[in-house]
């Protein structure tokens, strides 16, 4: 039986260095272990990189609904209050999520970088991996396995006022506090 890999990093193409190196040690408040030579390597954890960028020697066309390409990467919170920490820290900086889905299985904010790649902020909705697949095979999920927006704002002051964290990554919750709001997968897939 071969051995099980585990995920090491991304590497981003990019003619905009600068910006995407900046972006990203902000948004996952990364920093710079190595960069020259048109490349950038960045962590926020023990790993010696999780992201790099690799500066094209040509310009490159901002990403488009219409490329083929990964759509995003996920970067997991342990709580809900350290994700929005962070959403609260970001906003302050000009950052905001493009789109924040409440998936069921995760809490989802969904930042895009310089070059229209999409970056995942979550914690997951449940303890163990198998009650989350569980949730993954129930009806909620089967119906819609998008899920829905909500307003991170509404979240981080009904949290700030003591909501429980298990009520707030809900889906009732999101549709309770934020009905009207947009199907969120034309935002994720710029449809």
């Amino acid at each position: 039986m071969s051995s099980t890999p585990k995920f090491a990093h991304v590497v981003l193409q990019t003619s905009q260095l600068a910006e995407m190196r900046d972006w990203y040690c902000t948004v996952l408040d990364a920093h710079v272990v190595f960069e020259g030579h048109g490349l950038c390597f960045m962590t926020f954890d023990e790993e010696h990189h999780r992201i790099a960028l690799l500066g094209a020697p040509v310009p490159l066309e901002r990403k488009t609904p219409t490329t083929a390409a990964m759509h995003h990467t996920a970067y997991t919170f342990d709580n809900l209050d350290d994700l929005l920490d962070r959403y609260e820290s970001l906003k302050e900086k000009g950052i905001e999520p493009k789109v924040p889905i409440q998936h069921g299985v995760t809490t989802s904010l969904y930042y895009q970088d310089p070059d229209g790649n999409f970056a995942e902020l979550q914690i997951d909705n449940f303890a163990t991996a198998d009650e989350a697949t569980a949730y993954m095979h129930g009806a909620e999920y089967g119906a819609d396995p998008v899920g829905v927006s909500f307003e991170p704002e509404l979240m981080a002051r009904a949290r700030q006022e003591g909501t429980a964290p298990e009520e707030l990554i809900t889906r009732a919750w999101a549709l309770k506090t934020s009905p009207d709001l947009p199907n969120p997968l034309p935002i994720l897939t710029g449809a």
